[in-house]
């Protein structure tokens, strides 16, 4: 599983929890909940936007939902439905027409064999690996993605920037993340950087917390999660791309949508980026503000209702 900011935003609450993180693909870390079955196309001619049962997914269609709703499309919203494994089909069966995606997580599940790391490359594979009756529209700078983190000190100690950075002083590190972790990218990060830790913990959602607390001195932690900025954590640049891209693109279901659909998502995606996705979060997940009234604000700010 797959999922990747430096920006101050404002304090933090150090109660924060946000199912999101940890170090797992969002969209297949939570239990799928039944969903209805649908037509190849929305009942009444609606747009139909689904998310997966996690906050950062439902803020982003409630987003794309009332960026439709200014544009005059009618739109129906059906919000934490549950995991991949269910929205998928449903967005293939016209159920839902949009769900808000992200690429590099997709491409794994449409194809286990992909080497695509950019977000170029992880894109044209979806183009060519996505069944007909599904789209994926212009991806967003915004990325939701696996990072390796460490404290600020830490970075400025060793003079770290850069994953590659990591090799000069890994060997000395533990490295925390979640359970499956090791399994999944410890010959990655020897192929890609050279990296070899002291210790591999299983921290899992704790995962900044225990960076914080001196438990494993580089984690794995979403890069849209709060506790980066609330922590006083620095996640290093993954110059080699170990993890592929997690821009976040709406996966559209083709028979339901338009020219109108289809531009208005594209704007949406045009001006979110991954500072201001965090700032958003913080508000959704630590100042517990409404996910519609977060998406209505962030709209009219970027003149998109």
């Amino acid at each position: 599983m797959k999922r990747l900011i430096r920006t101050a935003v404002v304090v933090l609450s150090a109660a924060f929890t946000l199912s999101a993180c940890g170090g797992g693909d969002p969209l297949t870390s939570a239990s799928p909940a039944p969903a209805d079955s649908g037509s190849a196309s929305a009942p009444g001619g609606k747009v139909v936007v689904g998310s997966a049962n996690f906050p950062e997914n439902v803020l982003l269609a409630e987003i794309y939902a009332q960026a439709l709703e200014a544009k005059g499309v009618q739109v129906e919203k059906k919000l934490n439905i549950g995991s991949r494994e269910v929205l998928y089909d449903q967005v293939k069966g016209g159920g839902l027409t949009v769900l808000p995606e992200y690429v590099g997580s997709l491409l794994a599940y449409v194809d286990k064999s992909s080497t695509a790391r950019t977000k170029d490359d992880v894109v044209a594979a979806l183009k060519e690996k996505l069944p007909a009756e599904l789209e994926i529209l212009q991806p967003a700078a915004a990325e939701d993605n696996n990072s390796l983190t460490v404290t600020k000190a830490t970075a400025e100690k060793e003079g770290l920037a850069t994953i590659e950075d990591l090799a000069k002083v890994a060997k000395g590190y533990a490295v925390g993340g979640p359970p499956e972790f090791q399994s999944r990218q410890e010959q990655n990060f020897k192929d890609v950087y050279g990296l070899e830790f002291k210790e591999w913990k299983k921290t899992g959602a704790a995962t900044a917390d225990a960076i914080k607390d001196g438990t494993v001195q580089v984690g794995n932690v979403f890069t849209t999660d709060p506790k980066i900025v609330l922590n006083d954590l620095v996640s290093l640049k993954d110059t080699k791309s170990a993890f592929a891209a997690e821009n976040i693109a709406p996966l559209v279901n083709k028979a339901g949508v338009d020219d109108t659909v289809r531009t208005t998502l594209d704007a949406v995606s045009a001006k979110l980026d991954t500072a201001g996705l965090v700032a958003l979060m913080k508000r959704v997940a630590v100042d517990k503000d409404d996910a519609a009234v977060v998406a209505k604000d962030w709209l009219t700010q970027n003149g998109l209702v």
